[in-house]
């Protein structure tokens, strides 16, 4: 009987499903049959969309004396002139031209499954190396398919014949709308793109040549690309507009968790990592030692080992962050240890701090207790646990006037499980202190 398969493109939720299934070490066969697709189309989706990563070799190559060997002058320069082991010379491959050349590389990677995804020596591997990434995958497709999208994309021909038409027209003080409507049918393109060949200079008419055209400035952007922040590789796939696409697709209102630092004078030292989920306006505070990356990571790290990574992937399945050096690591913070998603991270555009207004606000509660222009050095994180419980425990008008905490269900067992970790507990209303002397040693 013959078998039928899902056409059309790949997206997402079809990478996402071929990503666990290589971690899982499911055959091609198996991820296809599950996805609704054929085997040859797994394959080649993953050696296509792979990512490359490269090796730390010594001296930059991959010979197996790259460390030990000797030899010079197999460039043919003149002895007397040149010191340099071949090894370490920058301006000279040696591997194309020597005799001991020993490969060490490996090339597990040239045979099914084509990644190094389910590798049990990746941790440790320091050689070339391919990973298939849903998220990367994902990148890499949509920026093709938006290149080759791009240019001319009709005959010289037509485009002799479409250029003759508007230009007559348009020096009769024609507008595009008006020829377009009249001369639709003759037309390869549409009107936008009409505007675009003009726009780019492809046809004899200029922007000038229009009459309203030369009336409109150009739409500004939603906000100035400050430092080239919009460029940056930390930010590529994970913007505002990233985001929202992803709110509209992927995730609810209810499952995004904001996240932000909080310095208390401009000094190295400690600094609260703060994070709130919308749902509940439940906020989570972690005194750092410093404001590093590496800080961030080992706080999403203990949440990961103290909840078990599918409770972490519940709880915070997608964060949104501001553009702090603190999070540009986002690998890191994405990934688990065995390059498995345990959340999803994208970033305000800058100087938007009102989009993620709701941790925004939430943050005068901490400057009840810890007034601006304070050191965080002197406090423990015994006392920002103490805080984070009487800011819990704070009535909203917002959230039908209860706190935080009154909204969390004793059925919800990662929440539960998050309190307990955290040693979270409701403060009696009569309590709840948010004052400078909240901190006083009884």
């Amino acid at each position: 009987m013959r078998k039928y398969y899902v056409s059309g493109q790949m997206d997402l939720s079809d990478r996402i499903a071929i990503e666990t299934g290589i971690c899982s070490k499911e055959s091609f066969k198996k991820i296809a049959k599950r996805t609704g697709r054929h085997p040859s189309t797994i394959a080649h989706e993953v050696k296509e969309n792979r990512t490359f990563i490269k090796g730390n070799y010594p001296n930059g190559k991959d010979c197996k004396w790259a460390r030990t060997c000797a030899v010079r002058n197999l460039c043919g320069c003149d002895e007397k002139d040149c010191h340099t082991r071949c090894r370490i010379c920058r301006g000279f491959d040696c591997t194309k031209t020597c005799e001991r050349y020993e490969s060490v590389a490996c090339h597990k990677f040239d045979t099914p499954p084509y990644v190094c995804n389910n590798c049990p020596h990746k941790k440790l591997c320091n050689k070339d190396k391919y990973i298939y990434s849903a998220k990367f995958a994902e990148a890499a497709v949509t920026r093709r398919r938006s290149e080759s999208r791009q240019g001319v994309r009709i005959t010289e021909k037509q485009k002799e014949e479409l250029d003759e038409l508007v230009t007559k027209l348009v020096k009769k003080g024609q507008p595009l709308t008006h020829i377009y409507a009249e001369h639709k049918e003759e037309m390869p393109i549409c009107l936008r793109t009409l505007y675009n060949y003009i726009d780019e200079g492809q046809l004899t008419i200029r922007n000038v040549d229009l009459r309203r055209k030369t009336g409109y400035k150009p739409r500004k952007k939603k906000y100035n690309d400050i430092n080239g922040f919009h460029k940056m590789e930390f930010r590529q796939c994970r913007t505002y507009e990233d985001f929202e696409y992803a709110m509209k697709i992927r995730f609810s209102e209810d499952e995004v968790v904001e996240m932000d630092t909080v310095r208390g004078v401009r000094e190295s030292g400690k600094r609260l990592l703060t994070m709130i989920f919308r749902h509940n306006n439940l906020m989570l505070l972690f005194l750092m030692p410093d404001g590093k990356a590496e800080s961030v990571k080992r706080v999403f790290d203990f949440l990961e080992v103290g909840l078990g990574t599918d409770v972490f992937r519940g709880l915070f399945p997608v964060i949104l962050t501001d553009n702090g050096s603190e999070f540009k690591k986002v690998d890191q913070l994405e990934l688990t240890d065995e390059l498995t998603y345990r959340t999803s991270i994208y970033y305000c555009d800058p100087m938007a701090s009102w989009q993620k207004g709701c941790l925004e606000k939430n943050h005068e509660f901490i400057r009840y207790a810890i007034p601006k222009g304070k050191s965080l050095n002197p406090y423990t994180q015994e006392d920002i646990t103490l805080l984070m419980n009487h800011i819990n425990s704070v009535k909203r008008p917002g959230l039908g006037n209860k706190s935080p905490y009154e909204l969390i269900s004793e059925e919800d067992e990662d929440m539960m499980a998050l309190m307990s970790l955290l040693k979270m507990h409701l403060i009696p209303p009569d309590e709840v202190h948010l004052k400078p002397d909240l901190f006083v040693r009884k």
